[in-house]
This record gives structure tokens, C-alpha cells and sequence, in this order.
């Protein structure tokens, strides 16, 4: 505890382009990137089967192997096709682990954004339908504000997990958080950095995890899902 604290009170590792300013700012921009982008996939397509009810199957097995893959491996075995991309820039240290992160990240989107809408009350969707509501207005009007809260519990999964998993780059000579705890590893004795690392990927995962709770439980309050019908 004297070796984690003298180092967080140290007043060098706040500074300079390996200062926990930084690292940390990196961990964020490359998690956030990674669940905008695994959103951006993963989202229309759970709205849309769980609308519609066709290839649930197949969309659900594709999630689930993306979930069967070590994060680690699939950052090695994404390495040498990102550098025949991008051989000077970050085609062996950025993209492989943003690219991994987003495989992890789409299954729970996904899932969650198929389960909310199609726990939706089909006689209310058919009533929607007898209206005269197109298929469009009713996703957009009627399942969606109920399926919300289902929907940010998915996001809520995806980014506690991204944050924790963006470490790994570190192995590949990815900065952010990982670079602390992998120095720490390597000197063996930088107790201070390594679990010091550790504890800075800690807070801002349950940071992540209890904003995201606090907007779900909001959205899943009574006043707000009756003023969505």
C-alpha cells in the first residue's frame, strides 16, 4: 500500500506524455471509439431482427462467436493484416486492440437491442400497425422508448468490458492504462505502477458502469415509460 500510494502521490506521474492524465484520456478515446463503432453495427442490426423476427438465429450465433474469441488472440491475429494496412501508423498497436475491442463489444449491444424490442407487447405493436404507423415509425415511436432501458443494460455490459480488456494492447505497444500495468510486470519490483495501473482501469470501469446504471435506472422509471406510450 506505501509502494501503490507513494507512486499515485508522486508528482512525476502526473505529468508529461505518460502521466495518468493522458493514459487515462487514452484509455477513454480508445474505448469510446471502440463502442461507437460496435454500436454503430450493432444496434441497427439487433432493432432490426428484433422488429422483424427474421435471422435471429443466425445474427445471435455470429454475436456469440464473436464472444468465443480471446480478445488477446484476436489482437495477434489481427496484427498483420493491419499493418499491410497501415504499415507506419497504428496498423500494430492502435487498430488491432480498437478493432478487437469492437468484436467484444457488439455481441451484448446486440443482444440486448434484440431482446428489448422483441419483448415488446405484440398487441400493442399491432395496434401501432392498425393505426395506420409504418413499420419505421412503430421501431421508432413504440418499441424503441420501451426497449431502451434493455438497450443501455447492453451498452452497460459492453463498456465495463471494453475498458477492462483495453489493457491487453499494451502488449502490443498500446499506451493507456495497460502501459502501467505491463511496465509494472516487467520490472517486476514497480509494485506501485503495476497495481497502481490496475486501480486506475478499476475506477473507471465502475465510473462507466455507474453512469450508465444511473441512465438506465432513469429510463426505466415509471414516469418516463408511461410518457413513452
Amino acid at each position: 500500500m506505501a509502494e501503490i500510494a507513494a507512486w499515485f502521490t508522486d508528482p512525476a506521474n502526473w505529468a508529461g506524455p505518460n502521466g495518468i492524465p493522458t493514459r487515462v484520456l487514452e484509455h477513454v478515446e480508445i474505448s469510446v471509439a471502440a463502442l461507437l463503432i460496435a454500436a454503430a453495427i450493432g444496434l441497427p442490426v439487433g432493432l432490426w431482427i428484433g422488429h422483424n423476427r427474421r435471422g435471429v438465429r443466425l445474427a445471435i450465433n455470429l454475436a456469440n462467436l464473436g464472444r468465443a474469441i480471446p480478445s488477446l488472440a484476436a489482437i495477434a491475429i489481427l496484427v498483420p493484416f493491419t499493418q499491410l494496412i497501415s504499415p507506419r501508423g497504428g496498423g500494430f498497436d492502435l487498430y488491432p486492440t480498437v478493432i478487437a475491442m469492437v468484436l467484444l463489444a457488439i455481441p451484448p449491444i446486440l443482444v440486448n437491442a434484440y431482446a428489448g424490442v422483441a419483448e415488446v407487447d405484440r398487441e400493442l405493436v399491432e395496434s401501432a400497425r392498425g393505426m395506420g404507423l409504418r413499420e419505421r415509425e412503430i421501431l421508432r415511436g413504440v418499441e424503441l422508448p420501451i426497449a431502451i432501458p434493455v438497450i443501455i443494460g447492453g451498452i452497460r455490459s459492453a463498456a465495463v468490458q471494453v475498458i477492462a480488456t483495453t489493457t491487453l494492447g499494451a502488449i502490443y505497444g498500446l499506451g493507456a492504462l495497460g502501459r502501467y500495468i505491463k511496465a509494472g510486470i516487467d520490472q517486476r519490483d514497480a509494485n506501485g505502477m503495476l497495481f497502481g495501473g490496475v486501480i486506475l482501469v478499476a475506477l473507471l470501469a465502475l465510473s462507466s458502469e455507474g453512469l450508465l446504471a444511473l441512465a438506465q435506472r432513469r429510463l426505466t422509471s415509471p414516469g418516463l415509460r408511461f410518457a413513452t406510450r
